[in-house]
């Protein structure tokens, strides 16, 4: 594997630990897209380190089943800010 792509998905995964974010936030902050920061947590970090691997999973898995609240306040904000312009 490529030291780029080693050295990126350690630091994704640290990223992910050390604040929560989603994979979403992530890819912004790395300036790729939503599919590397997936394949890079969920296929590349599990051969790299089964220990941290179980550690976004579990980050992961718990973005998953929150992720229906996170769309519904998502979008009653959106409609809050129409309705005050």
């Amino acid at each position: 594997m490529n030291s780029l792509i080693l050295q990126r998905v350690k630091s994704e995964a640290s990223c992910m630990l050390d604040t929560g974010k989603t994979i979403r936030e992530i890819a912004k902050m790395f300036k790729v897209s939503k599919s590397t920061v997936h394949k890079d947590l969920h296929e590349r970090l599990l051969k790299i380190d089964q220990k941290l691997f179980k550690k976004i999973d579990k980050i992961m898995k718990y973005h998953i089943d929150i992720r229906h609240i996170r769309g519904g306040e998502s979008t009653r904000n959106k409609y809050l800010e129409k309705k005050l312009s």
